[in-house]
């Protein structure tokens, strides 16, 4: 008797391709915690300044908790490619959609982002991750040009979105 796999995706290998895919999260680096966590402790120990009471702990039990949420939501952007859809937070762009994708280095994404910037392109830019990429759309319906989003891994970002786009049947 042979053993049956419960995972779908492992049964069938055809199945694989179609769920293939990319995502990360553009958290906050190490240090970048460190540092804001560094800046709510010293802001709670000079709000303290040898006081007694409540006002010994509260401020180190409002700012460190708030801090640590703050820095938290800062990194909660999630960019994937799934099924037919490149999403980026909440955002969702169907990939039919897509005419180009262009992988940015840290100059390409300052001179995408620079003087030269359309102020209608769809931009989710994080400072501490150094590449992005840039998608370049194709509908007359939506008066944006392109998206601009930060990525870790811009190459392999852009290629997902590239393979996505092709395996996808048909251009309704």
């Amino acid at each position: 008797m042979a053993p049956t796999s419960p995972d779908p995706a492992v049964a069938d290998p055809a199945a694989a391709p179609a769920r293939a895919g990319y995502a990360e999260r553009l958290s906050l680096p190490w240090w970048l915690w460190l540092a804001g966590i560094g800046v709510a402790a010293l802001l709670a120990l000079e709000l303290w300044l040898g006081g007694t009471g409540v006002r010994a702990w509260l401020p180190f039990a409002v700012l460190l908790p708030l801090a640590v949420v703050g820095l938290g939501w800062l990194g909660r952007i999630r960019v994937a490619v799934r099924d037919d859809e490149f999403l980026v937070d909440d955002a969702r762009l169907p990939l039919r959609f897509v005419a180009d994708v262009l992988a940015l280095d840290a100059a390409g994404r300052r001179e995408v982002l620079g003087v030269g910037a359309d102020p209608l392109a769809f931009v989710v830019q994080r400072p501490w991750v150094s590449g992005a990429v840039q998608v370049v759309l194709d509908d007359p319906a939506d008066p944006t040009p392109y998206w601009v989003v930060s990525s870790r891994h811009p190459v392999r970002l852009a290629e997902a979105i590239l393979a996505a786009r092709d395996a996808t049947p048909g251009d309704a």
